[in-house]
């Protein structure tokens, strides 16, 4: 699939059909996302990846937006290792880069996902260091439930010329 084309109809997806995702296909999403730009080079990025259907379905007990879990096959934790980080308060801008290619290379290969926050929210940030026994010096910042969609992709226009300014802020 063309990339502005895995662009323009990704869409968070809630609801999945009940079929397992080739290993092949999880481990391209996490090699797309481990291509993402980081602060200085310091990919401080580590995945968890969630199979197991009785750990799938108790993480909406402790999150409270990632109900689709429960149709999910799979989920990929987002992590930031910060004893790996270069420049230190980067992690999380490095980690939405890698969430953001994974979730294109998802789509690319016919795959939905929809991005649930944990960073900034602390009692979500503890929840799944807890369930997943994250150490100390390693941050739990999103999760992306990740399967075939039960819905279709639309195309949707969503540019909006007006939020666009040159040379200077307009209002």
């Amino acid at each position: 699939m063309d990339t502005l084309e895995a662009i323009f109809t990704r869409r968070s997806i809630r609801k999945y059909k009940n079929t397992p995702i080739p290993e092949d296909d999880l481990e391209e999403v996490l090699r797309a996302a481990m291509a993402a730009p980081s602060a200085g080079n310091s990919q401080p990025w580590r995945f968890v990846v969630i199979t197991d259907r009785a750990l799938l379905d108790r993480i909406p007990e402790f999150h409270p937006y990632a109900a689709m879990v429960k149709t999910a096959p799979a989920a990929i934790l987002i992590c930031a290792d910060l004893s790996l980080e270069k420049f230190p308060g980067n992690w999380m801008l490095d980690c939405s880069a890698a969430v953001m290619n994974l979730m294109l290379a998802a789509r690319s290969l016919g795959l939905g996902t929809v991005w649930t926050g944990i960073y900034p929210q602390k009692d979500r940030e503890e929840a799944f260091a807890k369930h997943f026994n994250l150490p100390e010096n390693i941050k739990a910042h999103s999760l992306v439930p990740i399967g075939y969609p039960a819905v279709e992709f639309k195309r949707q226009d969503r540019f909006k010329p007006e939020r666009i300014s040159a040379n200077a802020f307009s209002s």
